[in-house]
């Protein structure tokens, strides 16, 4: 019982939260580009795959509140440690200098606070369809009938609306690329919190890192890229 304050009020124990939800956070992005891929199989797969969830709108709630959750506890987790990092070493020395520190393990704090804003704006855009869009359009209003007569919201539409104006694919090009910078130190920092990572492992774990990464990279700009470049316009007409 007395295991959960523990991890809380230890840095190691800080260092696995950390690590827990970051690779929780990924399995989640991992899973969600899979579904957002499903643009390129057109209209009716997408909108199909988007009503499916949508009728089990408990545990989609669910999901979205846990990922919250992770959040949450992952930035938490991040400014308390580099609190009591800074405490520890109250005569700054240049961060820049350190052998192997790499631009994206020294910028972690901000770019993980840019990442959480991002997050929270996707949510408002697609899954709460709130007017942040841009783009002048009700997401609300969008509706499609599907090929079995099931009438549902056009989420192929909405999307292609929405990155139909380059300052939403702008802005989530940014985010996108913010998150993988993110990625990039922070896989390798949950596999050394967690124990995972050793000499003999230590350049696998790197290309892992960067690999998940990019991949992650360009599956989601992939989808603004061809909306800007033309592809689903023909839905908007």
């Amino acid at each position: 019982m007395k295991l959960l304050p523990q991890l809380f009020h230890s840095s190691l124990g800080k260092k696995y939260i950390m690590a827990i939800t970051g690779l929780g956070m990924l399995a989640f992005a991992a899973v969600h580009l899979a579904g957002n891929l499903r643009l390129f199989l057109g209209p009716e797969v997408l909108n199909s795959y988007a009503h499916g969830l949508h009728r089990a709108e408990e545990s989609l709630w669910m999901i979205r509140v846990c990922l919250l959750v992770l959040i949450g506890l992952h930035v938490s987790m991040a400014v308390v440690l580099t609190h009591e990092n800074r405490a520890a070493r109250p005569i700054l020395y240049e961060r820049s200098r350190l052998p192997g520190a790499s631009h994206a393990s020294r910028t972690m704090i901000w770019s993980g606070l840019m990442v959480a804003v991002f997050v929270a704006y996707h949510l408002l855009h697609h899954s709460a369809k709130a007017q942040v869009s841009l783009t002048g359009h009700d997401f609300a209003a969008f509706r499609t009938t599907l090929a079995d007569g099931t009438a549902c919201h056009d989420v192929f539409r909405m999307v292609v609306a929405g990155f139909s104006q380059p300052v939403v694919s702008g802005f989530y090009i940014v985010g996108v690329g913010l998150l993988s910078h993110h990625l990039s130190h922070g896989i390798e920092a949950a596999f050394q919190s967690l124990g995972l990572r050793n000499r003999a492992w230590d350049a696998a774990v790197r290309r892992l890192a960067s690999g998940a990464a990019w991949l992650l990279f360009v599956g989601y700009a992939s989808i603004p890229v061809a909306v800007l470049c033309g592809y689903g316009r023909e839905a908007l007409q």
